[in-house]
């Protein structure tokens, strides 16, 4: 993985910085493109740029050979760039329709293209891994990216040599690069915060749990106690309305009655 710290990629103008159908293959033109993509979407001469957009121009750049030991170069613990994004990532990406004469690669790519596009170039965005992993923005300003893997084989105990290409600039923003090799189950990586982050709400959960246990030997609650109930008195208070105007309604007189029947018959 490489790690960056202060890299603010949960920036909302930054996330949305992309055109959506560029990146499927489509060779949209400059006056169709999202207009998120300013103030990236076309250069000085009205050409779009591919891909626009901030995200793409901001791209990790700093490159990672596979490591070797360092008593015995031939002893290369080969590791691959391939499946390092996510696989609904990679079906996103497609091979561009553009011509190469009609786009140009995003400014900060100049290094990379000083000649700009031709055929032999051209990217493939649908195998561009490294790409993919960029452009899925993270959620906080510091975060681990995969960069390269291995599956197969296991790194034996020993001191290892990795050459890295430095290339993307972390001074400017006052943040920091490093390069993290670790090991990943079904469950993820390793995770650090993750795990203090679950010690402290355990921690915090036990300080409640016994303040609350004080508090109830200290000052119990008295349970089924009915003056907590305030739908009791209402019910009572229902009770004695009703059968107070049953009483109304009921002949004052057993005599009363059977005199009414002899009149109506």
């Amino acid at each position: 993985y490489y790690k960056l710290t202060k890299f603010y990629q949960n920036h909302r103008e930054y996330v949305e910085s992309y055109d959506l159908k560029q990146l499927k293959g489509e060779a949209v033109s400059a006056d169709d493109l999202d207009s998120d993509c300013k103030p990236l979407k076309t250069n000085s001469e009205g050409k779009p740029y591919y891909p626009c957009g901030l995200i793409a121009n901001s791209f990790f750049n700093d490159t990672f050979q596979s490591p070797y030991k360092s008593d015995d170069e031939s002893s290369v613990y080969d590791m691959t760039d391939k499946k390092i994004s996510w696989s609904a990532d990679r079906s996103k990406y497609k091979k561009t329709k553009y011509d190469p004469s009609g786009i140009v690669p995003p400014p900060n790519w100049a290094k990379r293209y000083p000649d700009g596009y031709t055929s032999e170039n051209l990217p493939d965005l649908s195998q561009w891994e490294a790409l993919q992993v960029w452009m899925r923005t993270a959620g906080l300003p510091s975060f681990m990216k995969l960069a390269l893997r291995n599956d197969s084989q296991t790194l034996e105990k020993g001191d290892y040599v990795i050459n890295i290409g430095l290339n993307f600039p972390v001074s400017m923003f006052g943040g920091t690069k490093s390069m993290v090799l670790t090991s990943s189950s079904v469950v993820g990586g390793r995770n650090l915060s993750l795990g203090i982050a679950y010690l402290v709400v355990a921690a915090l959960s036990v300080f409640l749990g016994i303040i609350f246990l004080i508090k109830y030997i200290i000052q119990p609650r008295k349970l089924g106690d009915h003056s907590y109930l305030t739908f009791d008195q209402q019910d009572k208070n229902e009770q004695r309305t009703t059968t107070g105007s049953r009483s109304n309604l009921e002949p004052q007189d057993s005599r009363d009655e059977p005199r009414n029947v002899r009149e109506i018959l």
